[in-house]
């Protein structure tokens, strides 16, 4: 039996919005942490932390922003992909 929500896409559409704010979310959330890590990194004296620091930071923001476009990528398909996707 389906409801009016089914019929509306309601379901799918508190969803795209559910996902859109997590997305958004996520990634003011790594750059806030980014930013704060280049501040600190901006203050150090001894160049080689200061270098070893900002190669951390630059591989820990791909990887935090990459998982940020991934996680909702992966969020999406699920909600919005073929349910029972045909073999041909």
């Amino acid at each position: 039996m389906k409801t009016w929500a089914d019929d509306a896409g309601l379901k799918q559409w508190a969803a795209l919005v559910i996902v859109g704010a997590l997305a958004v979310a996520l990634t003011l959330g790594s750059v806030v942490v980014l930013v704060g890590a280049t501040i600190t990194i901006s203050r150090m004296v001894n160049p080689a932390m200061r270098a070893l620091a900002t190669a951390a930071e630059l591989l820990s923001g791909m990887l935090w922003l990459l998982g940020t476009v991934y996680i909702t990528t992966h969020l999406a398909v699920l909600i919005f992909g073929k349910k029972n996707p045909s073999r041909s």
